[in-house]
């Protein structure tokens, strides 16, 4: 089939001196085509003219290969990607898709808070990219944001966006940053940031949490931070599974910030932009303690015994939610 489509399109070549051929030529060019929805799709990298007319007419993009060849002869090179054509889109349409190269634009999104692992391991899942991620990312060096791409562009390529994304995005936050914080560089910021992230989803939460990490370090309490314990325990592979226990605070690791004093060396998860900004103007207060109130929230304290009756308010949502079942080594900050 291959050998008599070339055949049939020289004959065509030919023939196009008779004016009237090329009337009834233009006609069936711009005339609508056979396609009754949108029909998505992908030209192979490397393709001919002939590959691309048979893989349209299977997709049942064009009737005619033989047509499709004629008019793409007379059009400038095709480029290959994925394609969204439209209900009765003419052979003219097609070749003006495929010379500007309209690909489809897709998305891709790396939620906030997750480490570089669970990030890779969204990618591999990604079919329309390609390639193989032989290394994660540190954390702390991706920007959770939305990102567009196309079909078949590159996991690695991807992961240096995001990367440039991050490095962009920090260098401006610390440029821009508060004074009299008790960060030396960048990295310390981000840091906070990671842990920011991981203890509220409460956008109105975050600058009032990064205050009390901040008050926690100028007077030398150790952070105590809960998700620092998780990232320990499971060397940065994303969620434990369970509630923690006492135990688990006791964890010898420079992450624990039960049992080391500081921030620790490093990000425990990618942060967005307003984690890194909360991190970078914290909240100007008095609060030492919070934990969470059973609304999605937290509830704050400036003093360890007004804590302790947070937190005993706290066990008893958990003991509502649970059934009755108490649970005494629920996590608290």
């Amino acid at each position: 089939m291959g050998w008599g489509l070339r055949i049939a399109a020289g004959a065509l070549t030919v023939l196009t001196a008779g004016s009237g051929l090329v009337f009834w030529g233009a006609l069936r060019v711009t005339a609508p085509g056979p396609l009754e929805h949108v029909e998505t799709v992908v030209i192979p990298r490397g393709s001919g003219l002939e590959a691309i007319a048979l893989t349209l007419e299977d997709a049942g993009v064009v009737e005619s290969p033989i047509l499709f060849l004629f008019a793409a002869k007379l059009q400038g090179p095709l480029k290959a990607g994925e394609y969204a054509f439209p209900a009765g889109i003419s052979v003219e349409g097609v070749l003006e898709m495929l010379r500007q190269g309209k690909t489809v634009v897709r998305r891709f999104t790396v939620p906030e808070g997750l480490t570089s692992a669970q990030v890779v391991a969204l990618l591999d899942a990604e079919p329309a990219l390609s390639g193989e991620l032989k290394t994660v990312p540190k954390n702390g060096t991706v920007l959770p944001e939305t990102y567009h791409y196309s079909y078949g562009d590159s996991r690695s390529a991807l992961v240096e966006r995001m990367q440039h994304a991050m490095t962009q995005a920090l260098n401006d936050a610390w440029k821009n940053r508060g004074p009299d914080l008790p960060y030396e560089t960048p990295q310390q910021a981000l840091t906070m940031a990671s842990i920011v992230e991981k203890e509220t989803g409460v956008a109105a939460e975050r600058a009032k949490v990064a205050g009390v990490f901040v008050n926690r370090l100028e007077t030398g309490m150790k952070l105590q931070s809960d998700p620092t314990v998780i990232y320990a325990l499971t060397d940065g592979g994303g969620e434990l599974g369970r509630a923690l226990t006492r135990n688990d605070w006791k964890f010898e690791s420079p992450y624990n910030t039960y049992v080391a004093a500081g921030l620790p060396p490093g990000p425990i998860a990618n942060p967005g932009r307003a984690s890194i900004q909360a991190a970078l103007h914290p909240e100007k207060h008095d609060f030492l303690y919070f934990v969470a109130d059973g609304t999605g929230g937290h509830v704050f304290a400036k003093t360890l015994p007004d804590h302790n009756r947070n937190v005993a308010k706290w066990r008893e949502v958990q003991r509502r939610q649970s059934g009755g079942a108490g649970n005494g080594d629920s996590p608290q900050d």
